[in-house]
């Protein structure tokens, strides 16, 4: 052995250590790097530039839904893959993909439980689930929802994000904007409001559908919100559109929904409409 070998094996090297994988995450707003737990911490909004980030149903229960109060509702059986679709790759092979990926049997998760203290059922569609797209189970789903909501005398609160009808059903996918339409009728029957999130992104059928049907509109900062995009509506009008078109400031601005509001303060907005709308339809 080498006298430089003799050294270098006589100096102490502090042990290789692992840095998490998931330990910072890029801000899709501002392109900054954020601690992960700092942004979990703010409800999975950018403290620099107060981004949104897209967030599942799970999250949206726990931030929304006071602690321990909620309980997610059972997803309705439909019949899968019925137009036996293929494109790049089997439609059934792509519901298994996007289930192992989200852990959910489909686009649309209902749950129920108390926010401040108000009964309330909540829908989420989440948008890792195949773009949110809108096919029968999320029909279903929604439907389910607000038969739950009927059963517990309480307001259905739904958070859109959804690319639109899903291609692999067909006239299906298309068929559960009347039938949501229906169901919100139910609910005014029954004396119920229903409230309405929209989220980034909502855009195509579900826009056209119960998207836009609330009796209260609020949306998320900056959300793009739009039935069609923004490409396609230049290239028909000829014209330049703003900058800020389809986003939920310009929506509000020009009379569309009713207010934008910040993650941190949605709770307690939604705790507000749903003890004054259901006090008030009681007492009609």
């Amino acid at each position: 052995m080498s006298w430089l070998d003799r050294v270098r094996n006589a100096i102490p090297f502090a042990a290789k250590r692992e840095t998490p994988d998931n330990l910072w995450h890029k801000c899709k707003g501002c392109g900054q790097m954020v601690f992960v737990k700092e942004l979990e911490e703010n409800l999975h909004v950018c403290p620099k530039c107060e981004h949104h980030e897209r967030i599942g149903p799970r999250l949206r229960f726990e931030y929304h839904f006071d602690a321990g109060s909620w309980r997610t509702l059972p997803s309705p059986k439909v019949p899968e893959d019925p137009l036996r679709f293929r494109d790049s790759k089997r439609y059934a092979d792509r519901l298994k993909a996007a289930r192992a990926q989200t852990g959910e049997q489909d686009a649309f998760v209902n749950a129920v439980g108390t926010i401040d203290g108000h009964r309330a059922v909540i829908g989420v569609q989440d948008f890792a689930f195949m773009g949110g797209s809108m096919g029968q189970a999320v029909g279903e789903a929604f439907v389910a929802g607000c038969e739950a909501a009927i059963r517990e005398n309480a307001p259905f609160i739904v958070f859109t994000a959804s690319g639109g009808a899903r291609m692999q059903e067909g006239i299906l996918s298309l068929m559960q904007m009347p039938r949501s339409t229906v169901a919100i009728e139910m609910l005014h029957d029954a004396g119920l409001p229903y409230i309405v999130v929209l989220t980034d992104p909502t855009s195509g059928g579900v826009m056209a559908a119960y998207a836009m049907l609330g009796d209260v509109q609020i949306a998320e900062p900056r959300a793009t919100l739009a039935f069609t995009g923004r490409r396609v509506i230049e290239n028909t009008i000829r014209e330049k559109l703003p900058d800020d078109f389809q986003t939920s400031e310009y929506y509000r601005d020009h009379g569309l929904i009713d207010m934008v509001t910040h993650r941190r303060e949605l709770k307690e907005t939604l705790g507000r409409l749903a003890a004054f709308l259901c006090t008030e339809r009681k007492a009609a």
